[in-house]
Order: C-alpha cells, then structure tokens, then sequence
C-alpha cells in the first residue's frame, strides 16, 4: 500500500468511524429504526449504503477496536465505542439486529383523504415541493406575498418541466396538465379548503408560529398542518394551534422534485393516523419516507454535520488539505462529495447554524461548531452561492 493511499485510508476512517458510532448510539436510543437510519443517509446523502449496514461490512469487532483507539487518543467522549457496540462484541453478533422489524414492515395506509394540497412559500424548496404534488396528479394551491412570487413558482416548475420534456421523461400535454392543477394566491385564506398544508417559509421560529396560528384559524378540520422545517422544533408550530395533534414535520430535502427522501417527523402530541397518513402520501408522490421524533438535526443532519465539523477540525489541525481530504472521503468511502464540496454546495452559513443546534441540543463539547468554519462565514465565504467557501468558484 503505498503512503498517499495509507493517509487516504487513516483519514477517510477518523472521519466516518465517528459517524458510524452516532448512527449506533441513534439507534440504541429508539430514536429510528435501523431500516430508517440506513435509507435516511442513502436517499438523503446518496451514500452507498446506511451507516449500520456498514458497521456490519467492516466488522463490529473492527470498528469497536478502532474507536477505542480513537478514544484513547482523544479522551472524546464522542469516540468511546457506543454501548451498543460492546454489547454486541462481546455477546459474539455479527449484525446490528432491528428490534421493530414487524413494526416497519407494514405499509402505510391514508387514514385522512388528500386530494388538494397548499404549500406556503415561494422559493426553491417551495416551488421544488409544489411541483412534486402536481405531478402526483394533486391539485395544489400555492401562497406567496406577490404575484411576482407567485409568477416566480410557476417560471421554476415551467423550466422543471420543459428540462424534463428536452430529456425525453415528460410530454407537453403531460406539463399542461400539471401546470392546469396549480393555483397561485396571495392571501393564506385561499387554504381554507385543502387537505394537507406544506408550510416552506423562512427558517425564523417567530415567523413560522405567526404563520402556523394563522393556518389554524383558516382551514378546516381535520387539515394537516406540516412543516419542512430542517431545523427548529415542530413542537413550537403545533402549539400556536388548537389542534397539536394535526400538526407534522415533512423535511424534504433540496431539490424537491429529485431528492427521494422526506423526514417525517412527529411531536409526542401527532395522531398516529396522521403520521401514518403522510407516510403514505410520501409513498404516493414516489418519495422515500423515514420516521424520527422531534429533536435539532432529526437523522441526517444529526448524523452529517458532526462528520463535516470534523472535516474542518481536521483541516484546521494540519493533518492533511482539503483537496486531500475531499479525494479520500470520495475513494474510500464511497461518498458522492468530499466534506468540504459539500459544505460549499450546503452554504458555510447553512451548515454553522445547524452545528450550533446540535451542539446546544446534545451538549458534547466535540459538538461545538469548528473555529474554522465560524471564521469562513464571518469572512462572508458562504460557499458556491457567494462563489468562496472553502473552495474558490470564482
């Protein structure tokens, strides 16, 4: 083995061994089943397979081993060996057993009829949304502050549409008909008669409880009230309402219409039925869907954030560059980006936020956001969108 690729190897695994061990730790907690963890950074991450299904291909006692060292040499508690782990090695177990299989294993049912959807908000995660039901055959109706928002929705799904048209995937009767199912308005009352509310605004708490107390006092019972909110507490929308119990997380992932993966994400108040409901609506619209409880990061962005922290703490300590880290993740692990590709494409700003609520979620001082990467977003090196992250695209 010759040394560049020995230094691809040690990185690749001081980066993803700690990942692996949060996704064990995730999943002794029952906070989502092992079929969900391992779909959630499938189809969230385009990983090549979930982080338990990899324990399992490299060994348990392997990776037991390996973090134990880590531990050693760090004194991270985020590196001492999930006590999932330990217990598995030393019972002689091969594979991370699912105590929920039969509980997984049933489809889900509508238990709540949907026939039109309304999905508030104007921007790409919105309009990627509006989209995706539009082609599923729903009628949607769609808010925005302006009719130049509103002409905006419409412009993107066209554009969608015909991109998918040039490839040879849809036809121009097929994009009339989505287009005819779209209605576009500027007052929230236009709500007052859908099923389902997709609610893709600003990530501001203050903002999104103003808007979820308006939805309770305009749609009608029994209307499912869900947040795509990647970040904030679900809890907080559902108690700016009368009715918690219809109030849900759909965390689709950017861009809607290709990104096969929805969290769904219930508080302790969700009727079963609802939750059951949009799993099933998920399915019907030809997405991914994984269950998780309500807490900062739910799965994926619990799981990605800690790794890319520790991609940056890594560049920060002198270990190796960027373009070296990028290439070893990518030829080692299989992962589609290297960390510091993503980060860019995520936005430096974007992913700060985030590391800062998990760190204040879970407490670990190994949580706590890269000196790094706070001092790229204060340079205002926001990744592609400011054309300087960490790469140049200038």
């Amino acid at each position: 083995m010759t040394e560049t690729a020995a230094s691809h190897e040690q990185i690749s695994s001081t980066l993803v061994l700690p990942y692996l061990n949060h996704a064990l730790r995730m999943f002794a907690e029952g906070y989502a089943s092992r079929a969900d963890i391992d779909a959630a950074m499938r189809f969230g991450c385009g990983y090549p397979q979930g982080p338990l299904s990899t324990v399992e291909e490299l060994g348990l006692e392997s990776v037991r081993d390996q973090l134990a060292a880590m531990y050693a040499d760090s004194g991270d508690e985020l590196h001492r060996p999930a006590g999932l782990l330990e217990s598995l090695v030393a019972a002689g177990g091969g594979t991370v057993e699912s105590q929920d299989g039969a509980a997984v294993s049933a489809e889900p049912q509508l238990r709540h009829e949907i026939r039109t959807v309304g999905v508030v908000g104007t921007g790409t995660m919105a309009s990627g949304i509006v989209e995706v039901f539009a082609k599923s055959g729903y009628d949607v109706v769609f808010v925005g502050r302006s009719q130049e928002k509103l002409d905006g929705v419409l412009a993107l799904i066209a554009k969608s549409l015909d991109k998918a048209i040039s490839r040879g995937k849809l036809d121009e009767a097929t994009k009339g008909d989505v287009l005819g199912r779209l209605t576009g308005a500027t007052e929230r009352e236009a709500l007052a008669d859908v099923d389902l509310v997709v609610e893709a605004i600003a990530e501001d708490l203050a903002i999104k409880t103003e808007l979820f107390g308006d939805l309770d006092r305009i749609c009608k019972p029994g209307t499912i009230l869900a947040t795509t909110t990647s970040s904030l507490p679900i809890s907080a929308c559902a108690a700016a309402t009368s009715r918690p119990e219809w109030v849900i997380g759909m965390h689709f992932f950017n861009p809607a219409p290709v990104m096969k993966l929805v969290e769904v994400v219930t508080t302790e108040l969700t009727d079963a039925d609802v939750d059951e409901s949009v799993r099933a609506l998920c399915a019907k619209v030809g997405k991914v869907a994984v269950s998780c409880g309500d807490r900062a990061g739910f799965i994926v962005n619990a799981l990605l954030f800690p790794y890319l922290n520790d991609a940056v703490k890594m560049l920060e300590s002198g270990q190796a560059d960027m373009t070296t880290i990028d290439t070893a993740i990518k030829e080692q692990a299989g992962f589609p980006m290297g960390p510091f590709e993503l980060l860019d494409v995520v936005g430096n700003d974007v992913s700060l936020a985030i590391q800062k609520e998990l760190h204040a979620e879970f407490k670990h001082p190994g949580f706590a956001p890269a000196p790094m990467l706070e001092t790229v977003v204060a340079d205002g090196h926001l990744g592609r969108k400011t054309r300087r992250g960490f790469h140049d695209y200038s």
